[in-house]
């Protein structure tokens, strides 16, 4: 069973790769799992042409957007993690999804969206400067999340869990307990 975690946070020891490496302990060592720093990506922009969606892939150079498509399209599960950017996902985390849209869905001849991973397990993580309760409230994290089971829903993916942790700015550790939910998330999931 593989495992893809798209980290998409620039920090790698930072509250989001913290809570998605303890997702993918709590999965266990007997699946493979591919981690991967959005931030450390190299790939164009997605230009709007379309051509994705009858051709089924992106039409720009072979890149590192193509490289992750494969290892998702070829995935049993995926782990996404994000900061809170103004309410929504970190810019490469987007613009990647942007790239991957033929990875996610596909088209049917009536031009309608069909899912590609329909049934695939998934779990997202979010975290946020803002403190609780104003997080959600002021729809931060919760517009983060918003927006990658956005993503995830067209392709198919169930998710099975989402891992906040609110107040980075204040409190940037993540708690022990924090940390034990998501490997215990990553455990039902995948363990």
């Amino acid at each position: 069973m593989k495992l893809v975690v798209l980290n998409g946070s620039p920090r790698e020891t930072g509250a989001v790769a913290t809570l998605l490496r303890a997702i993918a302990e709590g999965a266990g060592r007997r699946h493979e799992i591919e981690w991967i720093d959005v931030y450390k990506l190299q790939f164009g922009q997605c230009r709007g042409c379309m051509n994705c969606r009858p051709d089924g892939e992106c039409c720009l150079p072979d890149d590192d957007a193509h490289r992750v498509g494969r290892e998702i399209g070829n995935c049993d599960g995926l782990a996404v993690g994000t900061p809170t950017h103004w309410g929504n996902m970190s810019a490469p985390l987007k613009g990647l999804f942007d790239r991957l849209v033929p990875v996610f869905m596909g088209e049917s001849r009536a031009g309608l969206p069909l899912a590609r991973h329909k049934g695939k397990p998934a779990v997202v993580v979010a975290a946020c400067a803002t403190p609780w309760p104003f997080n959600y409230l002021f729809a931060q994290s919760r517009g983060a999340v918003r927006a990658v089971r956005e993503v995830l829903h067209y392709g198919g993916f169930r998710i099975r869990g989402v891992i906040v942790k609110p107040g980075t700015k204040a409190d940037p550790a993540v708690a022990e307990s924090l940390i034990t939910r998501a490997r215990s998330l990553g455990k039902k999931v995948w363990g």
